[in-house]
């Protein structure tokens, strides 16, 4: 048995494990060894949406928040360096309300496709230090995610997407920001008990007009971990900051921040995280994808916060309950769109329960309320009068291997 780092999302860098599996390794006569591991997950999800135009049901047989992971690893030791290499394949399996994905136009997010999302290369060197380059999650907001309960469910679907394609929405949207997967070259280090890690990363442009991107998007993590007999703390802060400008000479620039903390205490059988971000032209939901800039000044960036709340308790040694609330919002700009009201505000309320039934294989039930009290922002949603809810009901296996 070997610990599964969230499907390796995050394997190289350190994550705490929450998951097992059996996986397959390969001794090579060269010294290098070769794994193979991952999962598939299965949820029937109900949703049933409320608003002012009336009620809309659907049904659905699909991939939850985590989408089925095929992981490959290749390890090996060479110059007195760990080396590896990781690839991540990462599909779906519903055809997002279409009879088979080959006839849905590539306008549309078909969802049962092959989502290339980890390719990446390891550096371990003598220090104890690590060097990460290729396509991996994001370091800005990734605890936020990966300490998040649905992340082994469903949890929000989003406002009328009942019968939508790709993974759903956990809490993306509704507490945080997604830190999306990111070509990148990140340097990790363990002090003690904390990890440090910082790195460079493809900057996004702006949709718009601000598309010179001269230098890389930089990203940080801080981790702190701490045991105290049955008891165990975490706590994490990240950083975020990027530039674009509209001309290649002169012209203007518009400046991205975020900033994000959280805390995970695990106190005997009670689990308690508490999390919140910050943002400055970032837009909201999956991050640089609208959003971002006021409409009548493009040069003020939009602010965006938010964060969540979480208890999870182990009824018994194979069943834990949890339950979780979380928002995000976005605010206009003073100077852009003369005032800073909130224009888009989601929240949602989840309940589950997560039962180990074998070592691979989980049982996930869960409820969802999700809502918002603004025109839901961002490109996940198509915008819902103030005051439109969802109930999101889902019930699935996982299986680990």
């Amino acid at each position: 048995m070997k610990r599964l780092t969230l499907l390796l999302l995050g394997l190289a860098l350190g994550v705490t494990a929450t998951a097992r599996a059996q996986g397959l390794t390969m001794q090579m006569s060269n010294g290098w060894s070769f794994s193979f591991a991952g999962n598939v997950n299965v949820f029937w999800s109900f949703t049933k949406e409320n608003t002012t135009a009336g009620s809309a049901a659907n049904s659905s047989i699909r991939t939850g928040l985590l989408p089925t992971f095929a992981t490959f690893d290749a390890k090996g030791k060479e110059a007195g360096m760990n080396l590896g290499i990781h690839f991540g394949f990462a599909p779906q399996i519903q055809n997002g309300g279409n009879s088979h994905d080959a006839f849905v136009p590539t306008s549309v997010q078909a969802g049962a496709q092959i989502d290339m999302r980890q390719v990446y290369l390891t550096l371990g060197l003598k220090d104890g230090s690590q060097i990460l380059a290729g396509r991996e999650l994001g370091l800005f907001g990734r605890q936020n995610i990966l300490n998040d309960m649905t992340l082994f469910g469903v949890g929000a679907i989003s406002l009328g997407g009942g019968q939508g394609g790709g993974t759903t929405l956990g809490r993306i949207g509704f507490g945080y920001i997604y830190p999306n997967f990111n070509a990148q070259v990140t340097y990790s280090t363990k002090p003690g008990r904390s990890q440090v890690s910082l790195g460079i990363f493809q900057p996004s442009v702006l949709p718009g007009s601000f598309e010179i991107t001269s230098i890389p998007r930089v990203e940080g993590e801080f981790t702190y971990n701490q045991r105290s007999g049955q008891n165990n703390y975490m706590f994490w802060v990240g950083a975020l900051w990027q530039t674009a400008k509209d001309l290649p000479t002169g012209g203007t620039s518009v400046s991205s921040l975020g900033g994000t903390a959280g805390i995970k205490a695990g106190l005997s059988d009670l689990t308690v995280t508490v999390s919140a971000y910050l943002g400055k032209a970032l837009g909201t939901a999956l991050m640089f994808s609208g959003d971002e800039v006021g409409t009548t000044d493009p040069t003020k960036g939009k602010k965006s916060d938010g964060g969540y709340a979480q208890l999870m308790y182990k009824v018994s040694p194979k069943t834990n309950v949890g339950v979780s609330w979380g928002f995000s919002r976005l605010k206009n700009t003073t100077a852009g769109d003369g005032n800073e009201n909130v224009v888009s505000n989601n929240y949602a309320y989840t309940v589950g329960i997560y039962h180990q039934w074998t070592k691979s294989l989980k049982l996930v039930v869960e409820g969802t309320e999700e809502g918002t009290t603004g025109n839901s922002a961002g490109p996940i949603n198509t915008p819902r009068p103030d005051g439109a809810r969802q109930t999101d009901v889902a019930a699935g296996f996982m299986l680990f291997f």
